[in-house]
């Protein structure tokens, strides 16, 4: 007989599976060896997004002068700012795992395991078992074989994000999402942040137009070095030297006080034993699952970064919900995970759902497309937003294939089209609804306006 009716590995969203699965009156083991939340309250969203007010907050300073208010900025308590996201997210961790070590049916483990057999992991030195897994053990920050990186004091995005002190200046290895929230941050905080990245553009992932346009807006900002890969790391007189090679032409030496590490996430799934309970990984180690999450294993299901089906807290949300069912309640409930958004709170904000459209001219798909600055719209002018549009990106029948933007509160603009491609509505259907004048709504009225069909 099983110890457990239901284990899950990882306190990130799997906590709430946990917590269903107790609930629903199921013994439950819940194993996570750190604060309950995982990546997104600890060291990702959460953190992160409440730095960035911060920053935002001294970019609405900086930037008062052009409504001819006269304002200046004193000071910036980095350390408090920190503190005090420190103290409020930790505490909602705490509060988390007081509740959890209450619950009736609940048995947490603050220790990492792997497993041993099928269905059978390690905890407190001894061979657990259970009914039905769970696996969501999550992500880490990856770092590369860059030549003398391991002898250098260098940065995740985690310890970066609980720095107390602000750095003269920093080095960012890297130009992704991470990279550029974080860049942002600490130059409002007053560091001089130089980024480095491979590709040709930062955020190359994007819609190759609005990577063009924030790459003209970081480096304005920042020192931005694009098309140039990183070969060594070193101690200097700065702090640090980072070497760096372009396709073409000399090598290019950077200094900072700080180096980041901001080049992406590996599933933690090499941490697990998985070849031992029969579950399979992909070649780039994200557990294979099927379109209930199940996996290879019989009875065995995965979720979150550690499956890869996006690396989102939003996705792992959704996930949750049809883990919670299938597992829990015996249902066959498949994921969809189409029309799936994602953000960038940098300055100014970025936001996609869909195909881009390189990838809609990479696969010889037929589309228009429609576009609409924020400059252009009436609150756009109330607010002098120089910079910013959306970009909708549709087939010649007025199926929308995809939406990108950047500019003033991007992430939620974004998700009228995100709701219009999730229920099937066409362009003519959002062209045609009445928005509100004169929001920033009319934007996007606009942009589908502009879609010639």
């Amino acid at each position: 007989m099983a110890d457990f009716d239901v284990l899950v590995i990882g306190g990130g969203t799997g906590n709430n599976v946990a917590a269903a699965a107790a609930d629903a009156g199921l013994e439950t083991a819940l194993v996570e060896p750190g604060p309950l939340g995982g990546t997104c309250l600890n060291r990702g969203c959460n953190p992160s997004k409440m730095l960035i007010q911060a920053a935002n907050a001294v970019t609405h300073v900086r930037e008062a002068g052009k409504f001819h208010v006269d304002a200046t900025i004193d000071g910036i308590d980095h350390a408090a700012v920190v503190d005090e996201m420190d103290d409020l997210l930790g505490g909602i961790a705490e509060d988390m795992e007081a509740r959890y070590r209450e619950k009736e049916n609940l048995t947490l483990f603050k220790e990492r395991t792997e497993f041993v057999d099928e269905r059978t992991v390690r905890l407190d030195g001894e061979a657990v078992t259970a009914e039905k897994v769970v696996v969501a053990a999550g992500s880490r920050p990856i770092v590369p074989p860059i030549d003398g990186l391991e002898d250098v004091d260098y940065l995740t995005s985690q310890d970066a994000l609980y720095l107390r002190e602000t750095p003269e200046s920093l080095v960012i290895l890297g130009g992704g999402y991470i990279a550029v929230e974080l860049g942002y941050f600490f130059e409002a905080m007053g560091t001089d942040v130089t980024i480095v990245e491979m590709m040709d553009s930062l955020i190359p992932r994007e819609d190759g137009d609005i990577a063009e346009a924030f790459t003209d807006i970081a480096a304005d900002r920042h020192e931005v070095y694009t098309g140039h890969r990183v070969t060594a790391v070193e101690e200097s007189g700065e702090g640090y030297a980072v070497h760096a090679e372009p396709e073409a032409g000399d090598e290019t030496t950077v200094e900072g006080a700080e180096v980041l590490v901001a080049l992406g996430r590996r599933p933690n799934s090499d941490t697990l034993n998985l070849e031992t309970a029969g579950i399979d990984v992909d070649d780039r180690g994200f557990i294979e699952t099927d379109e209930y999450l199940q996996t290879s294993a019989e009875n065995v299901w995965a979720q979150g970064d550690i499956a890869g089906n996006a690396l989102f807290k939003h996705s792992g949300d959704y996930e949750t919900r049809h883990t919670v069912a299938n597992v829990v309640h015996g249902e066959s409930r498949a994921i969809d995970l189409s029309a799936m958004p994602h953000t960038i709170f940098t300055e100014p904000q970025i936001a996609g759902v869909g195909a881009t459209e390189e990838e809609l001219t990479d696969g010889d798909i037929e589309y228009v497309v429609g576009r609409a600055d924020y400059a252009d719209s009436a609150m756009g002018r109330a607010k002098k937003l120089k910079n910013g549009f959306l970009k909708v990106l549709a087939a010649p029948d007025g199926e929308i294939l995809g939406a990108h933007t950047i500019g003033y509160e991007a992430s939620t603009l974004l998700h009228e089209a995100v709701l219009a491609m999730r229920t099937g509505a066409t362009v003519d259907d959002v062209a045609g609804a009445i928005h509100a004048h004169p929001t920033l709504s009319k934007v996007v009225e606009a942009a589908f306006q502009d879609v010639p069909l």
